[in-house]
This record gives C-alpha cells, sequence and structure tokens, in this order.
C-alpha cells in the first residue's frame, strides 16, 4: 500500500494498524475508527462519514493485500457500531465491499467477511431488509463453505437475520421470490437445507403470505425432498406440510390450477431404484389427492395428465401401499367430477376427435352396410407425441373435460403391454363411466377403441375381460350409438329384433338426437354398433381359436347377462349362417349349443324355446336352427330343447348319409350325457307318455344305433329299458286325457308356424357343403386329417 497517499481523516497510526498482520493491533485500529466516527456523527458530517467508509471499503477491503482487507473489514465494522441506528444511512456501502470478501479464496478472510457482517447486521437491524436479497445471495454461498469456522459464522449471522425477518412486517416477499426460485434448484446439499429452513421461517410468520407463491417454488421442494440427507428431507416434508394444511384451511386463495402439473410430474417416478423417489412420489399423489378433493371441476383440463400419473400407480404391490391408495382416491375423486353436463356440446369443436374424422355431426358416423368391420386404425403411437400437461383450455370462462385427452391417455395404457392388471381395469371402468356420463362425445371415439377394446379380450384377467366386455356392451347397447339401420336374420322376412337390457344404467344420460328418440330401455331395439360388435367377436373367435376354447364360453356367458341372451344367440346364428369357414361354423354352433344348454345365464332363452307357442319363439328357433345345422348333433340337440322330436328322429334318420368321425361320435356321447342332466328333465319324464312321444322314444333309439358299444351307449340302452309299457300306464279318464293332448297340440300347432319339410332342406344344404369341404381336404395333403371310424 502506498504510504505516501493521503487517507485522511483516517490517521497515519490507524492505517499502519489495519495493515497489520496481528489482529490486536488492526483491533486497535478499529477501536480508533469508531471513535472518530462518533465524533463525526456528533458534529453531524456526513461527508466525512462516509469519506471514511469508502476509504476503508476501496483502499483495504478490495485491497489486493489479504491483512489490508482484513483491516478493512474490521473497521467496516467498528463504523457501524458507531454509527448505531444512523447506519442504515450507509448500509449500502458499508455491505457490498464486506459480501465481496465472501468470495475471497482465504477462509480466514471470509470468516472475518461474515464476523463484519454480522456485525453490521446487528446494529441496522430491520433496515437491513431492502437490502435482504444481498444477503441472501451472500449466505446462500457460505451454507455452502467448505470451511467449518466460515460455515459456523454464517449460520451464526443466518439465526440473526431470521430474527429480524421474523420481528419485521416489512419483508419485501415480492422481491425476494425470483431469487428463492433460482436458489430453490441448487444441488449442494447444505445450500438445500439454507433455503428449505428459510422456507420453513418465512412460511411461520402470519404476516407474510407466501402461499401466493407457492406455485413458484413447489417444484423446487419437490427436487429438495429428493434429498440425499434424511435431516433434510424430513425438514422439507415438515414444510410441505404445513401449506398442506393452509391450503386446506384457505383453498378459495389457492393456485390449484397453476400447480396442477408440477404434482403430475412429480407423481411419475423416473428412477424406481431410488428410494427417495417414492416419498417425492407418495407426497405429491397425496397432494393431488387433496387438490383434486377442494378444488373439483378446476382441475378437470388437467386430467389427462392427472390420469397418466396416477393410472401406473394402481398396480404397485404392498411395499408401495400408501402410494397405490393415494393413487385410487385420486382416479375415484376425479371420475366423480365428471357428469352428464360434460356431454353437451356448448363450445366449439375446434379440433379433430381422437381417432375419428371430425364430421360436425353429433351422431357417430357408422358405415351403412352391417357386416362390414369397424373401419379403425389399430396404430399405437408413443407417449412423447401427447402434451399431457396441457389444459384443454386456458381462456374459456367455464371449465371444460379434457375428454380427448383422457381418452389419449386410457387407449395408450391399454395399448402398452406392460400395463399392470390394476391399471388396466381402471382404465376400462373410466372408459365404461364415460360412456354412461357422455355418450355422444365418446362415441366420436369409439372406432378408434374398438380394436383395443376387442384385443383385450384376450387379456389372462377374467376380472379385466369382465370390465371390457361392461364397456363393450355399453357401446352396443346405448342409445346414443343408435341408427335407422335394421338388420335381417336370413333371407327371408323375418328380421332381427334386438332386445335391450331393461332400464338405463345409473347416472346414464338420455340422448336427444333425433336418431335416438325411439331408443328408449323399453324400445326393442339395439343399435348397430351391437351387430359389429358381434360380427368383431366371431371374427376373433376365428382368428384366435385358443380365445374360443379357453374363454369363448365365459365371455358369451356374460355378455348374455350385460346384454340379451335372445339378442346375442340371434346375431351370432345369423352371422353363421354366412360364414364360408365351415369349420368354423361348426365348432362355434357346438360352443353356442353348450352354452344355450347348461349355462344358468340362458335360464329363460332355454324356457322361451321350450314351448314354440308365439311366432317370436318360433322365428328364434328357426334362425338358430338354420346356424345349427353346421353341426348336426347340436341341430338334433336344438330339436329335444324345442320338443321336436318328430323333427329330430327326421334328422337322426339322415345321419347314416354323413360321414361318422370320432369327433361326431364324441359329440353324440356328449348329447347323452345331457340327456341324463337336469336340463332335461322334462323330456325323460316325458318317455313316461309312451303313445304321445314316440317322435322321441325312436330319436334315442337312433342315437343308441349310432354309438358303438360305449359307456354312453349303456347309459342310453339303460334308460330307455325303463320306459314303460304303453298298456300298463293307461288309465280310466284316457280318453278325457287324449283329448287334452291333442287339443293342446292344436294349440300349438296354430302358433308354430314353422316349415319342417323347408328346414331339413336346409339342413341338407349345409351338410352336402361340409361333405364337399371334407373331400377338397382329404384330396390335400391336410396337417389335420378327420378320423373316420373304420
Amino acid at each position: 500500500m502506498n504510504a505516501e497517499k493521503d487517507f485522511s481523516p483516517l490517521t497515519p497510526n490507524i492505517v499502519r494498524a489495519l495493515n497489520d498482520k496481528l489482529y490486536e493491533k488492526r483491533k486497535v485500529a478499529a477501536l480508533e475508527i469508531e471513535k472518530l466516527v462518533r465524533e463525526f456523527v456528533a458534529q453531524n458530517n456526513s461527508t466525512q462519514i462516509r469519506h471514511v467508509i469508502q476509504i476503508l471499503a476501496s483502499e483495504f477491503a478490495l485491497s489486493q493485500h489479504p491483512h489490508s482487507r482484513k483491516g478493512g473489514l474490521i473497521g467496516l465494522a467498528a463504523c457501524s457500531i458507531a454509527l448505531g441506528k444512523d447506519s442504515g444511512l450507509y448500509l449500502k456501502e458499508l455491505i457490498e465491499p464486506v459480501l465481496t470478501c465472501f468470495n475471497d479464496s482465504d477462509s480466514r478472510l471470509r470468516y472475518y467477511a461474515c464476523e463484519a457482517l454480522y456485525n453490521i447486521v446487528k446494529v441496522a437491524r430491520g433496515a437491513v431488509l431492502p437490502h435482504f436479497n444481498l444477503l441472501f445471495d451472500g449466505l446462500s454461498k457460505l451454507a455452502a463453505d467448505p470451511d467449518p469456522n466460515v460455515k459456523s459464522g454464517s449460520e451464526l449471522l443466518d439465526r440473526l437475520l431470521k430474527d429480524i425477518v421474523t420481528e419485521s412486517n416489512t419483508f419485501d416477499l415480492v422481491a425476494f421470490v425470483p431469487l428463492l426460485r433460482e436458489r430453490i434448484y441448487s444441488n449442494n446439499q447444505y445450500a438445500s437445507q439454507f433455503i428449505i429452513s428459510w422456507i420453513h421461517v418465512l412460511e411461520s410468520v402470519p404476516d407474510i403470505n407466501l402461499l401466493d407463491y407457492l406455485p413458484e417454488i413447489l417444484d423446487g421442494l419437490f427436487q429438495i425432498l429428493g434429498d440425499n440427507s434424511k435431516e433434510i428431507r424430513r425438514t422439507c416434508e415438515v414444510v410441505l406440510g404445513e401449506f398442506l394444511k393452509e391450503i386446506k384451511k384457505t383453498p378459495s386463495k389457492v393456485k390449484f390450477a397453476e400447480m396442477a402439473n408440477i404434482l403430475v410430474i412429480h407423481c411419475q417416478v423416473a428412477d424406481e431404484a431410488k428410494v427417495t423417489n417414492d416419498l417425492i412420489q407418495l407426497t405429491a399423489m397425496t397432494w393431488m389427492r387433496e387438490f383434486i378433493q377442494l378444488a373439483g371441476r378446476v382441475v378437470l383440463p388437467y386430467s389427462s395428465g392427472i390420469l397418466t400419473a396416477v393410472l401406473p400407480c394402481l398396480s404397485y404391490d404392498d411395499r408401495k401401499k400408501n402410494t397405490k391408495e393415494a393413487a385410487s382416491a385420486c382416479n375415484n375423486s376425479l371420475m366423480k367430477l365428471v357428469t352428464p353436463e360434460d356431454d353437451d356440446d356448448n363450445e366449439e369443436e375446434g379440433s379433430k376427435s381422437f381417432g375419428s374424422p371430425s364430421t360436425g355431426d353429433e351422431q357417430p358416423k357408422v358405415e351403412a352396410d352391417s357386416n362390414d368391420m369397424l373401419n379403425a386404425s389399430q396404430e399405437s403411437t408413443g407417449f412423447s407425441n401427447i402434451s399431457f400437461f396441457t389444459p384443454a383450455s386456458t381462456d374459456r370462462p367455464q371449465v371444460n373435460l379434457d375428454l380427448d385427452g383422457i381418452v389419449q391417455v386410457l387407449d395408450r395404457h391399454l395399448h402398452d403391454s406392460s400395463t399392470g392388471m390394476m391399471t388396466r381395469i381402471a382404465v376400462l371402468k373410466w372408459l365404461y363411466h364415460l360412456y354412461i356420463k357422455t355418450p355422444r362425445k365418446m362415441f366420436r371415439h369409439t372406432d378408434s377403441l374398438f380394436p383395443i377394446l376387442l384385443k383385450t379380450l384376450s387379456d389372462e384377467s377374467d376380472e379385466v375381460i369382465l370390465k371390457d366386455l361392461e364397456v363393450l356392451a355399453e357401446i352396443a347397447s346405448s342409445p346414443a350409438g343408435q341408427t335407422d339401420q335394421a338388420f335381417s336374420c336370413d333371407s327371408t322376412d323375418n328380421k332381427l329384433v334386438l332386445k335391450v337390457p331393461d332400464g338405463p344404467k345409473p347416472g346414464q344420460q338420455q340422448s336427444t338426437s333425433p336418431k335416438a328418440v325411439d331408443s328408449s330401455p323399453s324400445t326393442p331395439s339395439m343399435n348397430s354398433y351391437f351387430y359389429k360388435f358381434m360380427i368383431n367377436l366371431l371374427k376373433r373367435f376365428s382368428l384366435e381359436r385358443k380365445l374360443l376354447e379357453v374363454r369363448g364360453a365365459f365371455i358369451i356367458r356374460q355378455l348374455c347377462l350385460l346384454l340379451h341372451a335372445e339378442n346375442i344367440f340371434h346375431s351370432m346364428a345369423d352371422i353363421l349362417l354366412k360364414e364360408e369357414d365351415l369349420k368354423f361354423a361348426s365348432t362355434m354352433v357346438q360352443t353356442l349349443n353348450t352354452i344355450l344348454l347348461t349355462s344358468a345365464e340362458l335360464f329363460e332363452l332355454r324356457n322361451q324355446l321350450k314351448d314354440l307357442h308365439t311366432q317370436e319363439s318360433c322365428t328364434l328357433f328357426c334362425c338358430l336352427y338354420r346356424s345349427w345345422c353346421h353341426n348336426p348333433v347340436a341341430t338334433v340337440s336344438l330339436c329335444f330343447l324345442t320338443q321336436n322330436y318328430r323333427h329330430a328322429y327326421d334328422l337322426i334318420q339322415k345321419f347314416g348319409n354323413l360321414e361318422v368321425t370320432v369327433d361326431f361320435l364324441m359329440e353324440v356321447d356328449k348329447l347323452v350325457q345331457l340327456i341324463e342332466s337336469p336340463i332335461f328333465t322334462y323330456l325323460r319324464l316325458q318317455l313316461l307318455d309312451v303313445e304321445n312321444n314316440p317322435y322321441l322314444i325312436k330319436a334315442l333309439y337312433g342315437l343308441l344305433m349310432l354309438l358303438p358299444q360305449s359307456q354312453a351307449f349303456q347309459l342310453l340302452s339303460h334308460r330307455l329299458s325303463c320306459v314303460p309299457n304303453p298298456e300298463l300306464m293307461r288309465t280310466v279318464d284316457e280318453s278325457k286325457y287324449m283329448d287334452s293332448k291333442r287339443q293342446g297340440a292344436s294349440k300349438r300347432g296354430s302358433h308354430s308356424q314353422v316349415d319342417y319339410n323347408e328346414l331339413l332342406q336346409h339342413f341338407d344344404r349345409v351338410q352336402s357343403k361340409h361333405l364337399e369341404i371334407r373331400h377338397q381336404r382329404s384330396g390335400r395333403a391336410s396337417d389335420h386329417p378327420d378320423r373316420k371310424l373304420m
């Protein structure tokens, strides 16, 4: 330092002592400076005071010589002490050079700077608040200082500053939040601890409303929650908990929409191997649950993003039980927010619906040909193509459901093979709920959803299949999908009149479109998607035979419960009548026949067919019969069910012209077993009336003659041996009984308009086609030749 330079009003002794390497001498110099400044204060000589501070700052504190810098720091602290309450007038000049020394490479000098600033702040107290950001910025750097003495000194200064802020009611939070938002993303553990401690303090001060600025720091808080330090994580948990309590107390002041996307992001785990991520996810999911319950429909524009985060969590195991429960609560609460009002077209359609062209019509576009496959694409795009976290609308006055975004999320979860079972169930529940609450809008997505819904029928879980069938059944029966289309059962004038299940679904909104006015639950008709569903279902059975073998009966039985058994059998029979794959048609008829004869779900349909007293039952019988002809044994069992014993006998007579294979005999064997089951109790009792049921006995003997000497042969033979002698069964009132039987037969004949000769001719034609196909196969090298009985 230049000894000849003028440092007045500082004396040469003071200057020399400030530059000394010994702390004691510098301290003596500081006392002299304090005395000098007090004199200037007494004289009210602010010019000299500023001159002293300027010399200490520029010539000493910012000097290149380390001892000079130390002398400058202690001198500035002495000035502050001398100024007392008046130090607030000179704080900028006092603080800035000290903060500059915080960046010094010498740890001792950084410690002296921290000590000097402590003394300055201690004297100034609340007057330092206008400079709070500078102080906070400097302290945040010292908090991560590697030297323990410096860190200890910074902690003392930090506590002092917190006390000042807590006592004050003039803290400028608006100016501070940008700095806080910047510093909150520090990767240093000590800096994170410093930041979270300050947020904790500010949040506890009644006069400081940090909740208004929570959207700006919430993401950073979740970052800190993932810190490796257990202590920091615990403090952050406490802070977040306090914020959540405050949110619950004053929900009307909370900016839910601005924080929804932040929670969505942190509800998703990027690295499941990192334990801290579980804590972040659980906390974010807990917040999301509270947000949905408190904000209500405000979060609907963000529902696609919420579902993206929530749905995967539903498949977690017990190791993440709490997260799974919170996710389930979020999912259920969000689902309740969707109401029938969301189906109203009160906003202008500005974009194309997902997976279907924008036509401007309220009703979905349906092909005229009932036999066409659904015109839908099964292409699956990645999640990266979807902006899940963009609200559906930000400038509309009312909250609108982001239906397109929701459907995209649900569709992609169904396409993702890694999706867990509980997640798939939740997705299907969502689709069902949306079809119930918003049917008109949902039918715009049906063509795109239909392929994956059909594919989901091959799922390994029965529960998933049940939910999937519920969705498909709702699509097939909803009035919103109604068109003016009618479907024929066959080439005759008989029409496929379909019935709908009784009553609307809970919470379902009745469609008001012109085409659906006549489609109330009391109207015996189904929408156009029903027939398309049946076509696609049978095609899937044809292409995936394992699905038919393993789950076919289960699927059909459930559909009979969800829709109407007559609808299912009537439509499938109509479709199978035109099936070109005769082997599949025979297998499918056998499956349907077994279900018809054995399933409890088909009890009413069996009763309807048992006595063909009405035109409707006769029409149903004829429709089933024509398709049942693909399988001779099934056709005979249908005749047994409908008590057409003479026709059954005529059919069995024709079996002699058929190719009798082992498979054929196995079907006859199963039919014999069925005859002994409770389903055919009435048939066995009719064997007592020998005179009025001769063709029943003949038909059973015909089956007996077809069978080899097997267990089934013995069973049926034993049954027929129990048929009584007609002479022994005669009674005194025989004439009256016979008259009654004739009247019953006459009554049945008057209602039954069945041309049995034409049915026999149809049976012959179908069997001729089957024989022709077999001959074609036998002429080629076939992997699965028929096994003919030698």
